[in-house]
């Protein structure tokens, strides 16, 4: 007995109406896969199977680790089998670890669209395009959060038809496909998450009204309520085998930036407003205009600010897009750490303002000073 032999089981003994007891006979095909013995394998992994516990799972699935690498699949990447609901497909995927983002950004829209965001970005690395017969994603014909988190934390797929499973020999060639794109996709994984030039959740979109919940009454009696900037002082990133020493430079721009303001007659706010650096709104709104100002923060480096400008740019169109679907579209405010000369009036063309920090404190483009949050 191999692998098409326990794909066609769970397909023929999977029940979902019929609970998740040990005496359910899908549930135990599942839960005996651990302990195996004629199962081969890519050298180094194990499979472990997956039909919910007090809950029957919507869509059963198997997963493949390694036993020396990532062991949970609540986080980081790993390959599975997934079954769909109806048990007519399974599915040989690439996934991204789904329970750990609960906490951050919840089960629903705002899960789904970071995982296919990174999954976009990986399946780059991957280059999926080489493996002939794979897909991005499955489609587990479930509605339920957990198979649409699934879906979209794919990397790369290959659907089989549970009627017309393939082969062990076929069905391994794809395991081992899967296996070199898992090792692509770490490495790839590994070095952006490293590389300290991005937010974990910098893609990681809350797609909801921001405000909705805010107290009213707090912002009116303190206007820094809601603004709760990160801690500035050093911090130790853990990477590979070293230690770093980091400066959080911009989370001090952003708390400097935001004291200033509250007296320029604006109310900064920061909390929940993830993956957004700042939120600003008037203490005195004028009737007929944007209800806040959406802003990026950059840090300038080396006396070059064309990349932060660049960044800041695409990231202000990028949260305007996907963070204000339904809401009028903010005001955008490219926040830097210092002057950024040409690329001023270059941010203007493309509705920007800008703020940065001078020897006298904070100078703006035009639009800023319009807006009355700086004089010069």
């Amino acid at each position: 007995m191999g692998i098409r032999d326990l794909l066609a089981e769970v397909a023929s003994t999977y029940d979902r109406a019929a609970g998740s007891t040990r005496e359910v006979k899908g549930q135990q095909v599942l839960r005996g896969v651990a302990s195996r013995t004629d199962l081969v394998l890519p050298p180094g992994f194990r499979a472990e199977g997956h039909g919910g516990q007090t809950t029957p799972a919507a869509t059963p699935w198997i997963g493949l680790f390694e036993k020396q690498g990532m062991q949970d699949p609540k986080k980081g990447l790993y390959l599975a089998y997934i079954f769909s609901a109806d048990l007519k497909n399974v599915t040989l995927t690439l996934q991204q670890g789904i329970t750990w983002l609960e906490e951050p950004l919840g089960k629903g829209r705002a899960r789904e669209e970071h995982l296919r965001h990174h999954a976009a970005r990986l399946r780059r690395a991957v280059k999926r395009r080489e493996n002939i017969g794979w897909v991005d994603e499955p489609d587990l014909r479930d509605a339920a959060t957990r198979p649409r988190a699934y879906e979209a934390a794919s990397v790369i797929a290959k659907v089989y038809d549970t009627a017309k499973l393939p082969g062990d020999i076929a069905l391994l060639e794809d395991l081992y496909l899967g296996v070199q794109s898992l090792r692509r996709a770490e490495e790839f994984d590994r070095v952006w998450w490293a590389s300290g030039e991005n937010d974990a959740f910098q893609l990681a979109y809350a797609l909801k009204a921001h405000g909705a919940e805010d107290d009213a009454s707090a912002r009116d009696f303190d206007p820094l309520a809601d603004f709760r900037p990160k801690e500035s002082g050093e911090y130790t990133a853990e990477i590979k085998a070293r230690q770093q020493v980091k400066q959080r430079t911009h989370e001090k721009l952003v708390d400097d930036f935001g004291r200033y303001v509250v007296g320029r007659g604006f109310t900064p706010i920061t909390l929940r407003q993830h993956p957004k650096d700042l939120v600003l709104r008037q203490q005195e709104p004028l009737e007929g205009q944007p209800d806040e100002w959406l802003v990026e923060a950059k840090i300038v480096r080396h006396g070059n600010p064309t990349v932060a400008v660049r960044e800041a740019l695409g990231q202000l169109f990028e949260y305007r897009h996907f963070l204000y679907p339904k809401q009028s579209a903010p005001f955008l405010l490219g926040l830097f750490s210092e002057e950024i000369g040409v690329y001023a009036s270059y941010l203007e063309e493309h509705g920007v303002a800008s703020v940065w920090r001078s020897e006298e404190g904070w100078n703006g483009s035009a639009r800023a000073r319009g807006w009355g949050m700086t004089t010069s």
